[in-house]
């Protein structure tokens, strides 16, 4: 048994996984849905991208740096995020982002310079033929990411005072673990502003880029029918969307939940009163799951043991699963019913794959980072990052 703790991300999951979505979204006719990953939901997923994949959604200049070292392709790019500055638009820019999101009129007017000032350094060499950028305006939702409808309406409706872009659509996202009576609002809301940027502006996009946010079934034993079901029903108005515009969709938690284990080591084990408590050496620096409310949710559970008694002929005993953590908030799972337990067994939590291995606050008390692997029948076994030390990252400088 490898030392925990560590996490295992199953890339052929991550591949059959965007292989039920792409079946889904097929149209009639052949025509395809181009389809995205969001890499925030997990980037170390890039080590093996599946062919059913047409973009990656870039959403940081860190998280591009790591799509440059990774080696992928820059036109499968779109590189967003809700705060940008001059230097991380050149840097997308001069890897060749396919396409760049604008979530303001500023992003707009830093996106045209870049381009013109890249225009104009290359004005000498011979033959050189003008390029724009390729953007997409996102249309908020309400919330501080996208901008207004009369921005958007702004920026194309003064092509003079943007020079250096080319608006080629829509970008719209309004949250995760929705219902498909909200995707519905979500489009009735997309169609609506399409309707008058072409009435006013005759705007035609190319591209409207979409995240459903279907919900992830976490603490559910029929995961699989219940996310299924969610995505057929969803994909059914999305397609019909599609017939009508051309639609592209994104998404994060979906594509990436599934491909994820975490494996933890049983440390301590102790009762108080009527409690009985599973110290592990994780904990929720390392695990988080969306919708989990006061550690009440069950995720999916297995136990390892390396050697010893048969489970079968183990009772089953009440369990508080705590972290390793000095905060009384390091409780995984409040109460789980499972075999009696053995200091040394490994408990494996399933359904992590999406952003537990970054959203969790994995730097809290310089506890060490989790390894991480990925896993394939094809490769078996790649460490893609060893254990690192957090009091390494959270020492002040020596003088």
């Amino acid at each position: 048994m490898r030392q925990t703790p560590y996490y295992v991300f199953d890339t052929d999951e991550f591949a059959k996984r965007a292989a039920m979505i792409r079946a889904a979204l097929d149209c009639k006719g052949g025509r395809r849905i181009p389809l995205c990953f969001s890499i925030k939901a997990n980037p170390f997923l890039l080590h093996r991208l599946p062919a059913g994949l047409d973009h990656v959604e870039v959403c940081s200049p860190g998280e591009l740096e790591i799509c440059i070292a990774l080696g992928v392709k820059p036109e499968c790019i779109i590189y967003s995020g809700v705060m940008k500055e001059k230097c991380d638009i050149e840097r997308a820019v001069s890897y060749g982002a396919g396409i760049l999101t604008c979530e303001s009129i500023r992003h707009a007017t830093l996106i045209s310079e870049v381009m013109l000032e890249c225009m104009s350094e290359g004005a000498q060499e011979a033959g050189l033929v003008e390029k724009k950028a390729q953007v997409i305006l996102r249309l908020t939702s309400g919330n501080q990411f996208g901008m207004s409808l009369e921005d958007i309406e702004y920026i194309i409706s003064h092509p003079d005072e943007f020079k250096g872009i080319a608006v080629m659509g829509i970008h719209y996202y309004s949250g995760t673990q929705k219902s498909l009576r909200k995707i519905n609002k979500d489009l009735e809301k997309i169609k609506s502003a399409l309707t008058m940027l072409k009435d006013k502006y005759s705007f035609e996009p190319q591209l409207v880029e979409y995240g459903p946010g279907l919900c992830v079934e976490y603490f559910e034993e029929d995961w699989q029918e219940k996310e299924k079901q969610s995505l057929d029903e969803a994909a059914e108005v999305l397609r019909e969307f599609a017939e009508e515009y051309p639609l592209g969709i994104e998404m994060g938690r979906f594509l990436a939940a599934s491909c994820g284990k975490y494996y933890t080591q049983v440390k301590d084990l102790k009762s108080t009163g009527d409690a009985n408590y599973a110290i592990l050496d994780g904990g929720i620096h390392h695990l988080n799951y969306f919708g989990q409310r006061m550690a009440m949710q069950v995720p999916p559970i297995s136990i390892y043991r390396a050697a010893g008694v048969e489970f079968t002929e183990l009772p089953d005993t009440d369990y508080t699963l705590c972290g390793s953590l000095c905060t009384v908030a390091d409780v995984l799972v409040r109460e789980v019913k499972l075999k009696k337990l053995e200091l040394g067994d490994v408990l494996e939590f399933g359904h992590c794959g999406a952003y537990s291995v970054t959203e969790a606050p994995a730097l809290f008390l310089s506890r060490q980072l989790p390894a991480i692997y990925a896993y394939s029948k094809e490769y078996g076994y790649e460490c893609l990052r060893e254990h690192i030390p957090a009091a390494e990252i959270n020492l002040a400088g020596k003088k």
